[in-house]
């Protein structure tokens, strides 16, 4: 029976070997947050998305995601606009700049976790995925 302590510390060996303890880079090398590079996902996915629906998505405080946007905007990444209809609704959208990173980040990734997939034999693939879909749900269900 495996127990607390081993989740524990193979947890803290995939944070590590990952790269997630970095902050100043993705787990694919790239020179931003993690954070940030969530945050250029979702954006990637919507045309339009509000401050409170990222906040949603990346399950962080509005004043966190607040914050992640101004670094986003200085760098050139996003628009923030109000609402017409509400406008204490801020509104975020891509620049092409942000489209540009939010695409060297996709291509990163996607080489990175291409690069993992190769490394656990096919055999062993879909034992892994499903493992991580239930600990994922797991993590969900204990907070």
């Amino acid at each position: 029976m495996t127990d607390s302590p081993d989740l524990q510390g193979q947890l803290i060996a995939l944070i590590r070997a990952f790269g997630l303890h970095r902050p100043d880079q993705t787990p694919c090398g790239q020179s931003v947050t993690v954070a940030e590079a969530h945050a250029l996902m979702e954006l990637t996915d919507k045309t339009l998305l509000s401050q409170n629906e990222l906040a949603e998505r990346l399950s962080l405080e509005k004043s966190t995601v607040s914050r992640l946007a101004k670094v986003l905007e200085r760098r050139g990444w996003i628009e923030r606009n109000r609402n017409h209809a509400d406008r204490r609704i801020i509104q975020l959208t891509l620049t092409k700049d942000g489209r540009r990173a939010a695409e060297q980040l996709a291509t990163a990734r996607r080489e990175k976790f291409d690069r993992i997939l190769s490394s656990i034999p096919k055999a062993q693939r879909v034992d892994v995925l499903d493992s991580l879909k239930i600990l994922v749900e797991a993590i969900y269900e204990s907070e």
